[in-house]
């Protein structure tokens, strides 16, 4: 076993832990639960390591990287992620707004509703992910309503 997919190994532990069901795109129901993380998913930008889904909408992206690597930096790569969303699946807010990177071993995150966005330690459980795309919701909702 790779490095890597050790990571992804752990990091698929973590979000079953925090209440996500982790799905291949080949076999994806993004109805089977509140959260569903897709493996692999492909996007405009690259392939996701994980793109997530909070009530049917995906919310965010996770970039797996091997233990020992480097966060800082990645965020560049999960960014660009967050803004390749194909037409036309069904989303909280573009670009995506939440972005994590992790090993396995750590994990951070950086939330692009933040007027001054930076990475943070942790992987959200479902609940908090959940309540966060629906303030996505809200913020994109009154955006549009100020700028129309």
């Amino acid at each position: 076993m790779t490095p890597e997919e050790e990571a992804r190994q752990k990091i698929d532990k973590q979000l079953g832990q925090c209440g996500w069901i982790v799905q291949d795109p080949k076999a994806m129901n993004i109805t089977a639960g509140l959260g569903v993380a897709v493996r692999e998913f492909p996007l405009k930008t690259g392939s996701a390591d994980y793109l997530l889904y909070a009530d049917g909408k995906v919310i965010g992206v996770i970039e797996a990287k091997p233990k020992g690597h480097t966060l800082t930096g990645v965020e560049t790569q999960s960014k660009k992620y967050t803004q390749g969303l194909p037409d036309p699946i069904p989303h909280y807010h573009l670009p995506l707004p939440f972005a994590y990177e992790s090993t396995g071993e750590e994990t951070q995150f950086t939330s692009r509703l933040d007027p001054n966005p930076r990475s943070r330690g942790g992987l959200h459980n479902m609940n908090m992910t959940q309540r966060m795309g629906r303030s996505a919701q809200e913020t994109s909702f009154e955006w549009g309503r100020k700028n129309s």
